[in-house]
């Protein structure tokens, strides 16, 4: 093993990173990382620190080397930090799904604890599938979702992102069985609250939706969404009234509403879970990313009993198991840093604060946020800027020069990882007011030195 050679160079061809070709390598070394900021090291050898402006995709929301994670992290070694799940239990999974079920809306009592965001989907899709065949619906096996919506990485989630403008547009033939229903309309939350969208755009959509699902509910298993926020198909914010809708069709036609909750869960628009802003409750919600502030992948798929209990009814040949088992499931160490997770975001279950902790940060977050992003609207390049709770979006005219506005926002201390046509970020919760003044500077001074 070389250890003169730079860690970029040992890099380079020998991993791949993220969407990228194999030659592609890494632009930067992480060296150190501490509260919201990394150390980066270039291919010159040069350090530098940065505000990371991207909560390690938008995971780390506590920050690095937060000590009550680290603590949770280091109590679970010491007793075991893992052992499977088929026909053993343990205490951090129980703490953990009680958790969950406390905090999740309505009437969401049951868990399934995964190892990534798409698979918990996965296990959603399947669920779904196994409740439909329950009932004895055997052509109910497709899904409705939405145009503009990502979902994850692996084959049936693959399917129920956007064919033609998602990231999977090469493997849109996975997609063709599926029901696409239109992109909402777009809308905007003020500073005051208030949620602005253009109702005569709302009711074409509406229109459009209900005649689409009434047309193929014979054949339909579910609905997904993400709740609001579409986030890597495009970062697309749209009326909480348009999740109301959805789940008037889906109670109509009796199909599983699945809110995929892994990037807007935990607080990060605002609300605790997306699905609040409408006031609705899902038959099924993932959650991801967020649930261990980033230290280890952990995500939990959550359903009601009406969806639960088909399946135990169910005569049909699936039986009554819900038909997925990973190794790693309900890991013991993944698990007991998540609970300290979630008494960073909302207090110890022996009492929370009247207003959780995640409240009083995103509220500061967003008017960052709001103040630091704003100017960038008068950029000759710049379409649009737009926040969300813990969410700033600069969008341009054409797309980003990634390499290039990249390069400049580490010059401006800022790490930015922007795509399509959107310079976006979703920083740490303990973000100083500081720290997003930088932010908003560094990303202004990129996208102009880049884009003009």
């Amino acid at each position: 093993m070389p250890t003169d050679a730079s860690l970029l160079s040992r890099d380079a061809g020998l991993l791949w990173h993220p969407y990228a070709a194999l030659d592609a390598g890494a632009g930067y070394a992480v060296t150190e990382a501490r509260g919201a900021r990394l150390v980066l090291e270039d291919e010159t050898g040069i350090r530098r620190e940065v505000i990371d402006g991207m909560s390690s995709w938008w995971s780390a929301v506590h920050g690095y080397r937060n000590p009550a994670l680290d603590a949770a992290a280091r109590g679970q070694l010491e007793k075991f930090s893992h052992v499977m799940f088929g026909g053993l239990t343990h205490a951090p999974a129980i703490e953990l799904a009680e958790r969950l079920v406390d905090l999740a809306p309505g009437e969401l009592r049951h868990v399934f604890l995964a190892d990534s965001g798409s698979i918990s989907v996965e296990v959603a899709l399947k669920l779904a599938l196994q409740y439909q065949e329950a009932k004895g619906r055997t052509t109910r096996h497709r899904f409705a979702a939405l145009r503009g919506g990502y979902h994850g990485d692996t084959f049936a989630t693959m399917g129920i992102c956007d064919p033609q403008d998602g990231m999977h547009a090469a493997f849109a033939p996975r997609s063709s069985v599926e029901l696409f229903l239109p992109k909402p309309p777009s809308a905007r939350r003020s500073a005051q609250g208030h949620w602005e969208y253009l109702v005569s755009e709302l009711a074409d959509w509406e229109c459009t939706v209900r005649a689409l699902i009434s047309e193929n509910s014979a054949q339909l298993a579910g609905i997904v969404c993400e709740p609001v926020l579409q986030g890597a198909g495009g970062m697309h914010i749209y009326p909480p009234a348009a999740l109301g809708i959805l789940r008037e069709l889906a109670d109509e036609h009796d199909l599983p509403l699945i809110a995929d909750e892994i990037a807007t869960g935990f607080g990060r628009t605002g609300e605790l879970f997306a699905v609040a802003h409408a006031g609705i409750v899902p038959d099924i919600m993932c959650v991801g990313k967020a649930l261990t502030g980033g230290y280890l992948t952990l995500a939990a798929m959550l359903c009601t009993s009406k969806i639960g209990s088909a399946l135990a009814s169910g005569t049909r040949s699936a039986g009554s198991a819900l038909l997925h088992g990973p190794t790693f499931m309900g890991n013991p160490l993944a698990c007991a840093v998540a609970c300290a997770s979630l008494d960073l975001l909302v207090g110890a279950p022996a009492g929370s604060p009247p207003a959780a902790p995640w409240q009083a940060q995103v509220t500061a977050l967003e008017s960052g946020l709001r103040t630091g992003l704003a100017p960038a609207a008068g950029l000759a390049s710049v379409k649009d800027v737009r926040v969300l709770g813990g969410v700033g979006v600069i969008q341009l005219h054409a797309p980003v020069d990634v390499p290039e506005v990249t390069r400049a926002a580490v010059a401006q201390g800022v790490w930015v990882r922007p795509f399509r046509d959107l310079v976006y970020v979703m920083p740490p919760y303990i973000s100083t007011p500081e720290e997003l003044a930088a932010l908003g500077r560094g990303l202004l001074a990129a996208v102009e030195q880049v884009h003009g």
